[in-house]
């Protein structure tokens, strides 16, 4: 933007804000005010394995005296280089922040300041990365939304509603398309778009973006912020960082803030940006874009520390010039007004009329399957996995027989070796491949007040019962009557019952750990170990448990696989009867022909197997209560975690 561009654009901002001192003076407009936030965070020294200086901090602070004064009716964009506050300040804005011991500071709405449970309900956030579900479309999207948020409203209600808001947003014309991901095509440069949308079905009058044009090209990005000004001026509070901006949006904003280093260097009207740095020495060269050149300007470099002081320096210099400006002095005069004058109007909460938590599951699960279901290659592995695996089980083991000579006792225990280990594994593949994008959309819409987190792990869990019954079903069905297990119906419904608690514990066991470990491949890593492990420990399979040192006799209690296995060993090889062929050896024979009975060698191997039959059995499916509330109680610690980020 060329400087001779800039005098015409200041003109019409500098009526803007005469036009909204008269509005103000006659009729009170909502507001927001924030003097003086100031937020430090303490972080240790060293890394965990340098213990001397693990156990040092040191304090770091984000935010420094920042204060400044918006109407309704006002966009204001925040720029600064990297690392330079801007989503800490979004975040303290709508109380966002952890370790509140370490924040300073007031933010007022309307003059008044807001109790701790108020934010959700007064402020519209929309984080930078986008959280929406990608096989569901535009609509589906903001309708699931809109239910989760507006229960006693009529379907029809909601839909126009919906409508309404798509139309605002220019989403019309993609209203039947789906969101999309990296992985399959879908809507182009809407997302950001979806998510402003799902936020404006509670009509918010105070909306904050962070950095709602990355990694859209230059038009979309344009149309993205040309939208939140329209937005604006229909009567809200809109606030957004953002990160280069193009000099065409120079005259969109009603406000623009500079922060670096924590510090608010400038806030004001675009025609008071370029005389205020204009009168500090640094106008704007022609055919410049204001914005590069003063983020520029007020950045610090350090590539060195020559450099960092000495830009530091000229940083802090026109931070005092600020200060000492009579565009400062004016919003904090703004804000004392707005402190003391009573005829303000009441604090602008969202619309929400929150259902019942039992329909905000069912929503929830609506949800979920819905989406979900469109993904047929994913349907398809959970479907058939199990399958997979057992093709190859019965290609290798072919038809079990009853010559020990040939095997019969060592293929059955293989077999139910691998009945063991294997389950839990797939259980845990579908867990680390679906939850996680949930697990993102309820850490964004929990903070919404939407829901709890808790509700979408639960939904969840319901959503895959049917899904892991059926796929269990095609796998026991196949393998049972393939390779020749004990040929009776009751026993085919005890393996299969017992498969299923198996692979049911593989995944809720993820989901407990998803619950406090946000990477998904750590999760899938310490599973499967601990699935290992437990094969090893508890099944006495590897080695006799009687054999096993104290310790680990202790431990194999506590997994699930000694529960499984047993029942498995009993259920197969109770009634059993064994011939023994003849050998090239006869120390062969004897060796193998130890056991003519399969009651044998169950007494032999696992004393205690036939006569806690039951009670193993109860064990095992105790286990799938039990892991299901450790979940949810990991997730509410979960919660408490991000909510202390």
């Amino acid at each position: 933007m060329s400087g001779t561009g800039s005098p015409a654009l200041g003109r019409r901002s500098s009526s803007s804000g005469q036009t909204d001192e008269v509005k103000a003076a006659v009729e009170p407009s909502d507001s927001i005010s924030v003097q003086g936030v100031s937020y430090t965070v303490r972080d240790r020294i060293g890394p965990w394995w340098n213990i001397s200086l693990y156990r040092e901090k040191w304090t770091r602070q984000i935010l420094r005296d920042v204060s400044f004064h918006i109407e309704s009716g006002q966009i204001m964009g925040i720029l600064g280089n990297s690392g330079s506050g801007k989503t800490t300040l979004l975040d303290a804005i709508s109380g966002r922040l952890g370790h509140k011991d370490n924040f300073f500071g007031e933010v007022y709405v309307n003059g008044r300041q807001l109790k701790k449970e108020q934010f959700r309900d007064c402020f519209s956030y929309v984080p930078q990365s986008d959280t929406l579900l990608s096989f569901l479309t535009v609509q589906e999207s903001l309708t699931y939304t809109a239910l989760l948020t507006l229960q006693k409203c009529s379907n029809d209600f909601i839909k126009k509603k919906v409508d309404a808001v798509m139309a605002e947003l220019s989403l019309s014309h993609i209203a039947d398309k789906v969101i999309g991901s990296r992985i399959f095509v879908g809507i182009s440069g809407g997302d950001c778009r979806v998510s402003i949308a799902a936020q404006l079905l509670q009509d918010p009058k105070v909306m904050l973006l962070d950095e709602p044009t990355t990694g859209l090209d230059c038009l979309t990005a344009n149309q993205i912020v040309s939208l939140l000004s329209e937005l604006a001026h229909k009567g809200r509070i809109v606030i957004i960082t953002i990160h280069q901006p193009r000099s065409e949006l120079f005259k969109l904003f009603d406000k623009i803030a500079i922060m670096s280093f924590g510090e608010m260097v400038f806030c004001g009207n675009p025609m008071e940006m370029i005389t205020f740095f204009s009168n500090c020495g640094y106008s704007c060269p022609e055919q410049s874009n204001p914005f590069d050149f003063y983020v520029d300007l007020t950045s610090v470099d350090t590539r060195s520390k020559e450099c960092e002081l000495e830009t530091y320096s000229r940083v802090q210099v026109i931070v005092s010039a600020y200060k000492n400006s009579e565009i400062f002095s004016k919003v904090l005069a703004a804000i004392e007004r707005a402190k003391r004058m009573k005829e303000l109007p009441p604090i602008p909460f969202k619309n929400r009329d929150s259902p019942s938590a039992f329909y905000q599951l069912w929503i929830l699960l609506r949800r979920i399957t819905r989406n979900l279901s469109r993904d047929r290659m994913g349907i398809t592995m959970r479907l058939l996995q199990n399958l997979l695996f057992g093709l190859f089980v019965a290609f290798f083991l072919l038809r079990l027989r009853h010559d020990l000579i040939k095997g019969a006792v060592q293929d059955r225990v293989g077999l139910v070796y691998q009945c063991v280990s294997a389950p839990p594994y797939t259980g845990m593949l579908n867990a680390v491949a679906l939850f996680p994008p949930l697990r993102a959309i309820s850490d964004q819409e929990s903070k919404d007040g939407l829901y709890k987190k808790w509700q979408m792990l639960l939904a969840y869990i319901v959503h895959f019962l049917p899904f892991s019954v059926i796929s269990v079903a095609i796998f026991s069905t196949f393998i049972y009557w393939t390779v020749g297990l004990y040929p009776d119906a009751s026993r085919f419904g005890i393996f299969f019952a017992v498969v299923l608690a198996s692979h049911i514990i593989g995944e809720l066991l993820t989901l407990v750990i998803l619950g406090v470990v946000q990477n998904p491949n750590i999760v899938q890593s310490g599973v499967a170990l601990l699935n290992s492990a437990g094969v090893i420990v508890g099944t006495g399979l590897v080695r006799t448990i009687e054999d096993m040192p104290t310790p680990f006799k202790i431990l194999s209690y506590l997994t699930f696989q000694k529960y499984s296995s047993e029942v498995l060993v009993v259920n197969e090889f109770y009634g059993l009867n064994f011939t023994c062929g003849k050998s090239n050896s006869s120390t062969a024979s004897n060796a193998a022909c130890v056991f003519s009975h399969g009651i044998q060698f169950i007494e032999k191997s696992f004393p205690d197997a036939l006569s806690q039959f039951t009670l193993h059995f109860l064990i095992l499916y105790a286990f799938l209560p039990g892991l299901a509330i450790v979940a949810i109680l990991s997730f509410k610690l979960r919660e408490r975690i991000i909510d202390r980020q």
